[in-house]
């Protein structure tokens, strides 16, 4: 069951509720005035133009307040209409001016100066009224007489007979003289329904109205029409707008009765309901039960939307007003909260719907706009034209500050405040220690920067200025002392660690190993995959490319190489060159012939394709810590290996297991007993394979020509 949550009558608030209301006869208006005081109606109506605030140079007459109150204009006796009588207080605003040459020329100015003190004074006065759907403005003239003009005194006041509105509408009313001296005087109310007063008997519409009640049901809320069978009655939705007209939003005639369902995310504060029996110049009746519902305002918020527009500009779309107010200021790269700048955009209610311009001079992508509530929270953050200029830029923005007697102080815009940069001397505290240190040290460089025309000028006037400058190339002074305090932790916590513990574990994924070898044929190819095989049961992650075939066929075995042995070496692996005699044919032809020499070989070779990075690391010295060398000692003599490589551990299979465990896994991580039993591991899973590739063995003699070659080619 839905349960009651708006009655009409409630939901109109506190309404002027009488029981007997003053008739009127005839359907003109009507101005009286209080007395002593003169008053005339222009005929018809006039267009609502405020204009601009102008100084007045003399006495004025000027609205100070606005009462209300409900009458009812009366064609017969029981067809009447609902009407506001509008009084309007009025008083004298500025003073009489003083001629300059009244000491000089003495009693004769003063006699002068009277005469226009005995003036009586005259004002032009709009009633501007507006009820959806109805806007009028009138004209209203007045006359004080000399005698009561009195510099801040009121005057009297002036009544207007009457602006005819709907039950349940809700009037806005403002008041302002032409020319305009002050503020406007604005004024709202809730006016009550046929039920809020007793005259059913006298205006015809209330006879037939449909009453309607509004209702929650968990999400839903439901606008119930309590009205007699087969009535015809219209439904209007509407946002009912302070600033602008009113916008329609749903509308429909329907038959009695009727149950409207709404979601509760359509509920915005300025959503009014309008109802009407259809018939000839019938009275509708207006509601808006949702201005103080705080789910009806987050729905605002969600709905609204601020743009900013080209070149300077921003607007605020939202289908209600909004209690809020802007804000321009400056977003940091390293990003923090959006420190508000001067100058700052008017704090006042915000205009929705309307073009606004920006107090600058130029743009910049690190300028914002913040939309803040009325309860002090950030709502929106716009950066500005982030789509033609760009992201957050890394500059500082400097604010100057301009004084009497051409005094000017600058200062950087921080996170901690604004940091002074001519002054070394400054004391500050702890927290803000490391910001201003900052500010003193880059200050002569940004002072430098501000008067070499680097720093884009935003925004000047007389009280000062904002200049952002580029901190590209002081990025590394910037962040130096937070960079070396955090190498010194870290070297601190790892010297610690190494105290602490006699040793490292091993990670369980294990140290990287890259195989390179030359496939002679196809029993060694199976030697090489048992190895791998074996060395992957250890804490070892090993990459060979017999494995990764298709990959060598989508990149090729040159790029697969590389990328292989950059991936191994930045994670502190080692690269194993596995020699035989097909290698040590392919280093002699690259050293004879040079990169050409690989070309000729297939594209899934990888050991050929890597001879043009790891010959020239062993030239250039850069192979010891990231190579090591092995052989399988029944196939091939260590004199065989080119001299070239020995500059790194070559070492022999099996025989030389041990050591070869200890060069792959590094110095002192693992127990020598364990590493024993790691290695016959490796040997026994070697000798199946070992077994089935009979190969030459190199001589003694081939092996020391290939060295003496290798050593000339070096």
């Amino acid at each position: 069951m839905p349960v009651p949550w708006f009655l009409l009558s409630l939901a109109l608030g506190r309404s002027p509720v009488v029981l007997s209301l003053e008739r009127l006869a005839g359907p003109q208006d009507a101005v009286h005035c209080s007395p002593g005081l003169s008053c005339h109606l222009w005929d018809g109506d006039v267009l609502c133009l405020p204009g601009s605030i102008v100084s007045a140079p003399e006495p004025v007459l000027v609205p100070t307040h606005l009462q209300t109150e409900l009458v009812l204009r009366c064609h017969q006796e029981t067809d009447c209409e609902l009407c506001v009588r509008v009084v309007i207080h009025l008083t004298v605003h500025g003073h009489w001016e003083k001629p300059e040459d009244e000491e000089r020329f003495g009693r004769a100015a003063d006699l002068e100066f009277e005469e226009p003190r005995n003036a009586s004074l005259q004002a032009q006065v709009v009633l501007s009224f507006q009820a959806y759907p109805t806007a009028r403005c009138v004209l209203l003239e007045v006359q004080v007489p000399a005698a009561l003009v009195q510099p801040g005194q009121s005057v009297g006041s002036v009544v207007f007979d009457c602006f005819e509105a709907a039950l349940g509408a809700e009037v806005r009313i403002w008041s302002y003289t032409q020319p305009r001296y002050k503020k406007e005087l604005n004024f709202t109310q809730q006016l009550p329904d046929c039920r809020g007063l007793e005259v059913r008997d006298s205006i015809q519409s209330c006879w037939a109205l449909p009453w309607l009640n509004v209702s929650a049901d968990g999400d839903d809320v439901h606008l119930v029409l309590e009205v007699s069978e087969e009535q015809h009655f219209g439904l209007s939705l509407y946002w009912n707008q302070v600033q602008g007209p009113t916008k329609p939003w749903w509308h429909r005639n329907l038959t009695g009765p009727q149950t409207i369902t709404l979601n509760h995310t359509d509920l915005v504060p300025c959503l009014c309901i309008q109802v009407w029996p259809l018939e000839l110049d019938s009275v509708r009746t207006s509601i808006c039960p949702f201005r103080k519902d705080p789910r009806a305002y987050r729905n605002l918020w969600r709905a609204t939307r601020l743009q900013l527009l080209h070149p300077l500009g921003w607007r605020l779309d939202a289908p209600c007003s909004l209690p809020a107010e802007a804000t321009l200021c400056w977003q940091a790269l390293g990003g923090g909260p959006c420190q508000s700048l001067v100058p700052p955009l008017p704090r006042e209610n915000v205009t929705v719907n309307k073009a606004l311009d920006f107090p600058l001079l130029k743009g910049h992508p690190n300028l914002c706009v913040q939309q803040v509530s009325s309860w002090e929270k950030v709502q929106l953050q716009e950066c500005l034209w982030s789509d033609s200029l760009g992201p957050l830029k890394d500059d500082m923005l400097l604010v100057e500050t301009r004084g009497p007697q051409a005094n000017r102080s600058l200062c950087a815009l921080e996170l901690s405040g604004c940091t002074p940069l001519l002054s070394r001397a400054s004391t500050v505290t702890a927290p803000y220690l490391l910001a201003w240190q900052r500010a003193a040290r880059l200050g002569e460089q940004l002072l430098q920067d501000l008067q070499s025309g680097q720093c884009l000028q935003l925004w000047d006037d007389d009280l000062g200025a904002l200049w952002a400058c580029p901190m590209d190339k002081y990025i590394h002074q910037r962040w130096a002392l937070v960079w070396l305090a955090c190498l010194l932790f870290a070297a601190v916590l790892f010297l610690l660690l190494l105290l602490k513990k006699d040793h490292v574990k091993v990670a369980s994924r294990g140290r990287a190993a890259l195989l390179l070898y030359s496939a002679d044929n196809a029993d060694f190819e199976r030697l090489v995959g048992a190895l791998a095989s074996a060395l992957c049961q250890l804490p070892l992650r090993v990459a060979v490319d017999l494995w990764s075939r298709r990959e060598l066929s989508a990149q090729g075995a040159l790029a697969w190489f590389h990328a292989q042995r950059r991936q191994t070496l930045q994670e502190g692996g080692v690269v194993v060159l596995l020699f035989s005699p097909g290698a040590v044919a392919l280093c002699r032809e690259w050293m004879q012939d040079g990169a050409s020499a690989t070309g000729a070989h297939g594209p899934h070779d990888a050991f050929a394709a890597s001879l043009n990075c790891v010959l020239p690391d062993f030239m250039q010295g850069r192979a010891p810590g990231r190579y090591v060398g092995a052989y399988f000692d029944s196939l091939l003599h260590r004199d065989a290996v080119p001299s070239l490589f020995l500059a790194v551990p070559v070492l022999a299979l099996p025989s030389q297991l041990p050591d070869f465990l200890r060069a792959l896994q590094g110095p002192g991580l693992s127990h020598p007993g364990r590493l024993a039993d790691r290695a016959e591991q490796v040997s026994q899973a070697l000798q199946p394979a070992l077994g089935c590739c009979v190969g030459p063995l190199g001589t003694p003699e081939t092996g020391r020509e290939m060295g003496l070659e290798a050593g000339d080619g070096t």
